[in-house]
């Protein structure tokens, strides 16, 4: 049985039910084969607007139902997220162009995220504080009130959902707006899973839309918290919208990610690591291993042996065959991604396999010799694209990494893990993975990263999360009303 019909969502946004919307609609296209999939609605200024008056009205209502019955919706939620499996994942592959494996990760992922999400229901909420006065003082965390997502198009399942469930779970409403170009897998589905699940009307709407519904969605004044994913220069304007409006907002941003293999390491293994970190889901994941840092005496074999992987690599709409790559998401991103990659050649560097595409597709890309300022080393790609630099000592290796303003993964590969451990000490990154590769996700874990990366792990794990949907309440009680001299 089918977890929606295709024209339940046609043209409309859900509000707690499918309505048409003001702002219109917009086509959702395949980009393995540009074939219009349907229509979606798109949200304009009016019907976020409305959307948040809305979700204001039902939120405490919401905030009231025990934590069992809370509990119980988001268990549901990720069953039926488990059980319509194949479906979701059809629609991964057809509308953002992942292959197979991704898009039965991104399913995986976001039911753990609900299950994690409602044991976070039941979590302690508060502690008892001291007091010099005698009275019980306590400290308590209660829900924000409404809470407004704004994910983008790449891992539009998760990157919606490990907002959505969190912020459900303790007691919020929620307007998502995911990206136009990912409606379905980023929206609609996640609107059709929590209405069987048994969310209640308005408390989770789903606003596909444009700049206009985002401005709106931060500028409301019914939103109290704003979780962004996105690239670093959207997330300035959000975080700068934000701040004006006394408001908080959560942002995971961009990456430029170092891969680092030292010269102890076994080398077919660093490679595959190397290739699955820079190729998996087309290089479009703001973890991608984006700068291979490799040690001088292996850099040459490395390089070699890497990009014969990427030219070994099969390519294609992941909807007719087993392809390790899709199709990158438009035009304009593969535009973009050739471009980085002509004039990082342009400036010297080697282009050792790949820098080639047909129609949507990029073939796996591997760059030799770069510059800190070539292109796509001191850029994020955001692309199959894997740029090595050589260094010579850990001091180098660490002024290197350094350089990048972006902190949100590090990877290093090393036959001595306490090595790792040193190295990982001397480079800012909000995540490190220890003889693993970039790009990872855990619901259980938390997640974010520094400097241009976003504003540190919001995401992800009972604290990480509790802390960004909740605001901390001071109360005091005492038996006798106060008395004061006047």
């Amino acid at each position: 049985m089918s977890l929606f019909q295709t024209d339940s969502w046609s043209a409309a946004i859900f509000t707690g039910e499918w309505t048409p919307a003001e702002g219109g609609d917009a086509p959702v296209v395949s980009p393995a084969t540009g074939a219009e999939l349907g229509r979606a609605g798109f949200a304009n200024a009016r019907d976020v607007s409305a959307a948040a008056e809305r979700a204001a009205a039902v939120q405490r209502d919401w905030a009231n139902t025990s934590f069992e019955e809370r509990a119980a919706i988001l268990r549901r939620a990720g069953t039926l997220l488990e059980e319509n499996a194949e479906e979701i994942m059809g629609w991964l592959r057809s509308e953002s162009g992942a292959a197979q494996g991704m898009a039965g990760f991104q399913v995986h992922v976001a039911a753990a995220e609900c299950f994690e999400a409602a044991a976070l229901a039941s979590q302690p909420y508060g502690e008892v504080l001291r007091t010099g006065k005698p009275r019980l003082s306590f400290a308590r965390q209660v829900p924000a009130g409404v809470v407004g997502v704004i994910a983008p198009f790449n891992v539009p399942l998760i990157l919606s959902i490990r907002s959505v469930a969190p912020a459900l779970a303790v007691g919020n409403s929620v307007l998502l707006k995911p990206d136009p170009r990912t409606a379905i897998s980023g929206g609609a589905v996640l609107a059709e899973v929590f209405r069987q699940a048994g969310v209640p009307d308005g408390v989770l709407q789903v606003l596909p839309g444009g700049l206009e519904a985002g401005e709106q969605l931060v500028a409301d004044p019914n939103v109290r918290v704003i979780s962004f994913t996105g690239s670093t220069a959207a997330g300035r304007k959000v975080g700068e919208a934000a701040g004006r409006h006394l408001k908080r907002a959560h942002l995971e941003l961009g990456g430029n990610s170092p891969l680092v293999v030292l010269d102890d390491v076994d080398l077919d293994a660093a490679v595959a690591t190397g290739a699955w970190g820079s190729f998996l889901h087309q290089g479009q994941i703001c973890m991608t291993s984006g700068r291979h840092l490799v040690h001088e005496r292996v850099a040459d074999e490395y390089v070699e042996r890497l990009a014969a992987k990427a030219n070994a690599l099969p390519v294609g709409n992941p909807d007719q065959s087993e392809v390790a790559l899709g199709p990158v998401i438009d035009a304009g991103q593969r535009d973009k991604i050739h471009s980085m990659v002509a004039s990082t050649v342009d400036a010297g560097a080697t282009l050792a396999a790949g820098g080639t595409y047909e129609q949507l597709y990029y073939r796996p890309t591997v760059l030799d010799r770069l510059s800190m300022d070539s292109p796509a080393f001191a850029d994020e790609v955001f692309g199959p694209v894997a740029p090595v630099m050589r260094f010579s000592s850990l001091d180098d290796l660490a002024d290197i990494a350094k350089a990048s303003p972006y902190g949100l993964s590090l990877g290093i590969l090393t036959s001595n893990p306490m090595r790792g451990m040193q190295i990982a000490d001397r480079i800012p990154s909000g995540i490190v993975h220890i003889n693993d590769q970039t790009v990872d996700d855990e619901a259980v874990a938390p997640f974010g990263g520094v400097g241009d990366s976003g504003t540190g792990s919001r995401f992800g794990g009972t604290r990480a999360n509790l802390e960004a949907f909740t605001e901390t309440q001071w109360v005091t009680m005492q038996a006798d009303v106060a008395s004061y001299p006047f």
